[in-house]
């Protein structure tokens, strides 16, 4: 069995979808055998105070690094401000993980024989390279987004002597794992057209726990609360930034503003989301709820008040990354609209499964048309959100994926020769 070291820039109790995958990933690699040492960050995207209760941080240097105790894995936490806009910050904050997660990986976490980095950050992958190195340990490089890509199409980063570093970086990344895992197939083509070796790049998608996120009825506590029980209610839910074009949601809430039966709901968080809140304000949208982000405890009831649950992707991302909230809807038996573009594989998998259908992004009235059909046909849609239920139990059950990274980690490890010695 291996000693694994993850590196991740997201952890529990940090409640951010990411956070919650490699949570779910780091306890299925300790029931198969292996011990698993995570580094990461305190918590600062998605904070859930109930998680943070159940597992303290307690200083280990001062306010520079933290342990907790995670289903029994040691965990360290570096310090990390909470998200904002100020993309400097950030990016100081980012470097400060990478130099302290490298001193505490040297110093006192144990030795691991084999090191997983999810990205993003790419720089990510540098650490796990050079502790690697230090390590003579084998890097699985698992790419949950496809950067710098995105962050180019976005206009994040537009100076092209960055653009050039950060494409180098990329390329020395992957050229160093030992592995490269996508989850998805059109993730996989793009980097092997980026010149990734064929035998390196793996397919293992993200997963969800589905004997956890079960079809639950619509009126429960949580549509109760908020008045939806009785409506037909179009949601989102997760980041609320630039990715995501959640203004034509909005805008698509403002042509249907007369279909009294029609509900629609956002909840979440992000850099976009107070200018959110003003639009739906300025149109004056009394078909609207508008809430904060929501404690994974309640999306069960929350996708279970939905009759239809949007995953939007901006038509520049649609190709470098797919949402891990489609597999939660899925699970949820509710019915996927998915915008983004008909190649992405967000929309094959929308069309595999079954669950829903997919519009192109950029416009509201296209949004609109197709929530109407769907607000008119509710048994037809019903019948696609059990159909996703049913495809997100076969393929993206929590215990299926988990395995292939197990059987990964073990043909790595074995064709290094580092195989561990502890006791269990």
């Amino acid at each position: 069995m291996a000693e694994v070291l993850l590196l991740s820039l997201v952890f529990p109790p940090d409640s951010v979808s990411t956070a919650q995958i490699m949570g779910e990933l780091a306890v299925d690699l300790e029931k198969h055998g292996h011990r698993v040492t995570v580094i990461s960050t305190i918590p600062h995207y998605n904070r859930n105070l109930e998680n943070e209760r159940d597992q303290p941080l307690r200083p280990k240097w001062g306010r520079i690094l933290y342990q907790s105790e995670y289903h029994g894995m040691t965990v360290y936490h570096t310090f990390m401000p909470p998200k904002g806009q100020n993309i400097l910050w950030r990016l100081l904050a980012w470097v400060f993980f990478h130099i302290v997660s490298v001193i505490a990986a040297l110093t006192i976490v144990p030795r691991p024989s084999i090191i997983i980095a999810p990205s993003p950050p790419l720089t990510i992958g540098l650490c796990a390279w050079l502790l690697g190195m230090l390590y003579r340990a084998p890097y699985i490089y698992n790419v949950q987004e496809i950067y710098p890509d995105i962050a180019i199409r976005l206009g994040a980063v537009r100076n092209r002597w960055i653009i050039d570093f950060l494409y180098r970086l990329e390329k020395f990344v992957y050229s160093k794992a030992s592995a490269v895992t996508v989850i998805a197939s059109r993730m996989r083509e793009q980097l092997l057209e980026k010149g990734v070796l064929n035998d390196k790049v793996h397919i293992i998608p993200n997963f969800v726990d589905v004997s956890d996120l079960v079809p639950l009825p619509k009126d429960n506590d949580f549509s109760r609360k908020h008045n939806l029980y009785s409506k037909f209610v179009v949601s989102y839910a997760g980041n609320m930034g630039p990715a995501q074009g959640l203004e034509h949601f909005i805008d698509a809430a403002k042509i249907l503003r007369e279909e009294a039966g029609i509900c629609f709901l956002m909840m979440g968080d992000g850099i976009l989301r107070e200018s959110l809140r003003q639009r739906i304000e300025r149109y004056n949208l009394g078909n609207f709820v508008f809430l904060p982000y929501q404690q994974y405890s309640l999306m069960g009831q929350a996708y279970a008040a939905s009759d239809l649950c949007l995953v939007p992707q901006a038509i520049e991302t649609g190709f470098e990354a797919v949402p891990s909230k489609v597999y939660r809807i899925m699970a949820c038996a509710r019915p996927v609209l998915a915008v983004t573009d008909q190649n992405s594989d967000l929309a094959r998998l929308v069309s595999e499964a079954s669950c829903g259908a997919f519009v192109l992004p950029g416009s509201a009235e296209v949004l609109a048309e197709m929530i109407m059909r769907a607000y008119q046909n509710p048994q037809e849609w019903q019948k696609m959100g059990m159909s996703g239920r049913e495809h997100v139990v076969r393929h993206y059950a929590r215990e299926t994926v988990t395995n292939q990274y197990h059987e990964l980690i073990e043909t790595l490890v074995s064709k290094s020769g580092r195989t561990s010695k502890f006791a269990r």
